[in-house]
């Protein structure tokens, strides 16, 4: 008897026609899904562009309000590492890429704002030292930086670390920097003073020259600790030496959305200080963390990131109460007249 050459519903031995029917339905089967559009706006690499070129401006055309008068915020919180210096760089590089002028006074001897904007602050580099201790004028120690035209720095130096002692004698060595500040020639929006983590000589005299305070809070389980002694350093120096001083802002930083503490921290914060903590709140971020090390800001660094969104979303807040502030007062004085 003659061996069928069918294999039954195998289909190893099909006609020509046959198979490559079936060829065509194993490839129709086995094909990749369909790709959707690359310009399509639902994208995550599309969103994460059109953060980037929001951060960037690179046209220029769009601006953050500029305030009617030189504000000069002092950014403190003697606790380490609530982010002080990381908040100082990146409102200040988010204000001056969206329309406004803006200097940074690196008051921390570690030199940290100074590093995470570019700038050299090395032993010998004209700094902040010359200007409190010596008196020398800004208008010899602010650079420039780089890539961003409208952005001044004032780097500070190991030097700077002895300066407290060399105060102690001095007369109204509480007000050498503000009159460092107020013989800078330049037109400024903004002056942002990163202050050490520590309530000494040196942030005193940034509080003396300030008009503002803002303090970052970090979203953690000590984050209300030695708050209290802050806020009653601001109103002695509001009583005896800067009447003017008042806390503006408060900014949440190294917020973790996974942790029940974080709400909580959130909620606490905003029950107590109410309408001058900003809606936008930091995340915890490695991005940010590693931006300095490559002297950037988070904003330039990554741009389309969630923590340079978040930075320019504050930036925004921070420019938007400071327009209608000047509004309000601007009002009251016609009023008055």
């Amino acid at each position: 008897m003659r061996r069928s050459t069918s294999r039954g519903k195998t289909g190893r031995h099909l006609a020509p026609e046959a198979q490559r029917s079936a060829t065509r339905q194993e490839t129709t089967s086995t094909a990749l899904p369909q790709q959707p559009d690359p310009v399509d706006d639902d994208l995550p690499l599309a969103r994460e562009a059109q953060r980037a070129v929001r951060v960037l401006n690179p046209s220029g055309s769009v601006t953050m309000p500029r305030p009617a008068r030189r504000r000069v915020i002092a950014v403190a919180n003697q606790k380490g590492g609530v982010g002080k210096t990381t908040s100082t760089v990146n409102l200040a590089v988010a204000l001056a890429l969206h329309g406004n002028r803006v200097m940074v006074v690196d008051l921390d001897p570690q030199g940290n704002a100074s590093t995470g904007l570019g700038v050299e602050h090395g032993a010998g580099t004209p700094s902040v030292y010359e200007a409190v201790v010596e008196g020398q004028s800004l208008d010899e120690i602010a650079v420039q930086v780089d890539g961003i035209p409208s952005l001044y720095c004032v780097p500070a130096t190991i030097d700077l670390a002895g300066a407290e002692v060399e105060l102690v004698n001095v007369v109204a060595r509480e007000g050498r920097l503000e009159k460092s500040i107020n013989t800078f020639s330049q037109d400024l929006d903004y002056i942002f003073i990163d202050c050490p983590p520590s309530l000494g000589l040196l942030t005193v005299n940034a509080l003396v020259a300030a008009e503002e305070v803002l303090i970052p809070i970090q979203c953690e389980y000590y984050a209300l600790e030695g708050l209290g002694q802050l806020l009653r350093n601001i109103e002695l120096i509001k009583a005896h030496l800067n009447s003017r001083l008042r806390v503006s802002t408060i900014l949440l930083t190294m917020y973790d959305k996974r942790t029940k503490l974080a709400d909580q921290v959130e909620q606490e914060v905003r029950g107590h200080f109410s309408e001058i903590v900003l809606d936008a709140v930091v995340p915890r971020s490695v991005r940010v963390s590693e931006a300095p090390g490559y002297g950037q800001s988070i904003m330039t660094y990554d741009p389309g990131s969630r923590g340079a969104t978040s930075y320019f979303e504050a930036a925004e807040e921070i420019a938007r109460r400071g327009a209608k502030l000047s509004s309000r007062r601007g009002k009251n004085e016609k009023g008055g007249n």
